[in-house]
């Protein structure tokens, strides 16, 4: 009888998800476009007409295919030198999201990992963590990740750990708080009380009931470290040439803005198109994981 209710529980509880999130048509509509760009990213090789590095030399600052001179062989126009738009923002794609990935999971282990302690320990241990963490948000965030970048080398590599460095203490705050939160709770004083080591109260008892904010957290942080890294590639500090990535290719585009409008307005707005839809989601997984909260 109980492992029946156990296998109800779950798809009530994806369906009861569902249900707060898809109240919000924005979230709805932000999670078809991010799974359009999943799904382009993933298979970019397949759906792109030619390579991201391929040049046409007869094809240079080709407008795209509705406008005079354009041609169906290159929809979106080419650059300076000849390439393909849409597949290099195709291609594109593909670094955005493995950015905001490599990011977000930097980011969430280290900040959960040092939020928990700090949270738990408290005393001394909380007091330094803590400063260390206001004299990080007291620099402005891309000021920051300009510096770090500038210490370790350009390149796409340490672009994304200066970003996470940079996205960490909100991590690191929002667990805390959490844990400060959840710590004094009954449920964690019978553990405590039954037997359970810091190790299990951290990460089994307490850790699991501090996702909630979390989640949403990762979400917004994940179209950040986005904006952060083509920020960082239009200065010529995150991705170099000829890597496809969105903000190289602002950069390389800067001047031919009046010549060639085309081949700064379609990587901006990939840019723009793919954080808004990140930010709906974020949204919609707010309203979906804010009931659980209350209720609990």
């Amino acid at each position: 009888m109980s492992m029946a209710s156990a296998k109800s529980a779950q798809p009530s509880a994806l369906s009861e998800f569902w249900y707060y999130f898809s109240r919000n048509k924005g979230a709805v509509i932000g999670l078809a476009v991010f799974i359009i760009v999943l799904v382009l990213a993933v298979f970019a090789p397949f759906v792109s007409p030619h390579g991201p590095s391929e040049q046409f030399r007869d094809a240079l600052l080709a407008p795209p295919f509705w406008m005079t001179n354009g041609s169906f062989s290159f929809p979106l126009g080419t650059d300076a030198v000849g390439r393909d738009i849409m597949t290099r923002l195709i291609f594109g794609a593909r670094f955005s999201l493995f950015i905001g990935l490599v990011v977000v999971t930097l980011s969430v282990v280290s900040g959960v990992l040092i939020g928990l302690v700090a949270g738990y320990v408290r005393g001394r241990t909380d007091i330094v963590i803590m400063r260390i963490m206001d004299i990080i948000l007291a620099f402005p965030s891309l000021l920051l990740a300009l510096v770090l970048v500038a210490v370790l080398g350009p390149g796409l590599l340490n672009a994304m750990i200066a970003i996470s460095l940079v996205n960490q203490p909100h991590f690191v705050r929002l667990t805390r708080a959490s844990v400060m939160t959840e710590r004094e709770k009954e449920y964690v004083i019978a553990s405590r009380v039954s037997g359970a080591g810091n190790l299990r109260l951290m990460f089994k008892t307490i850790l699991p009931n501090c996702l909630g904010p979390l989640i949403v957290q990762a979400t917004l942080a994940f179209s950040a470290a986005i904006l952060d890294a083509a920020a960082l590639g239009f200065l010529g500090m995150g991705a170099q040439p000829p890597t496809p990535e969105w903000g190289t290719m602002l950069a390389e585009a800067r001047e031919f803005i009046q010549r060639a409008w085309w081949v700064v307005t379609f990587p901006g707005l990939c840019i723009l198109i793919t954080v808004l839809a990140i930010n709906l989601m974020g949204d919609g997984l707010r309203d979906a994981l804010d009931p659980k909260l209350k209720r609990s």
